[in-house]
């Protein structure tokens, strides 16, 4: 195995990991201390990554049913509709149309 696939490899696991620290359903927002805005847009942005973590633990799940409701609601909607910079208010055309 070339030394720049197995560091892409390490890399990519590394990220997973980091990413799993902060899924829904791990304990960390309560009835007291509900999920937010904030949080609903990461929840959103790692949901495909939470998918996958949850088919092997029963207690991650995609989406946080400890939240504030309409707020942590439009923060994950729009984070799974816009992905990673996918929501774009102005669109560059492209040359020749």
């Amino acid at each position: 195995m070339k030394r720049k696939t197995f560091i892409l490899i390490a890399l990519m696991v590394i990220m997973l990991l980091m990413l799993s620290a902060c899924a829904p359903g791990d304990g960390k927002a309560t009835a007291n201390h509900p999920a937010g805005f904030f949080w609903g847009i990461w929840h959103g942005w790692i949901a495909p990554v939470t998918l996958i973590i949850g088919l092997f633990n029963k207690s991650i799940r995609i989406y946080e049913v400890f939240n504030t409701g309409w707020w942590y609601d439009f923060g994950y909607y729009m984070a799974i509709i816009s992905g990673f910079g996918g929501l774009s208010l102005i669109r560059k055309k492209k040359k020749g149309s």
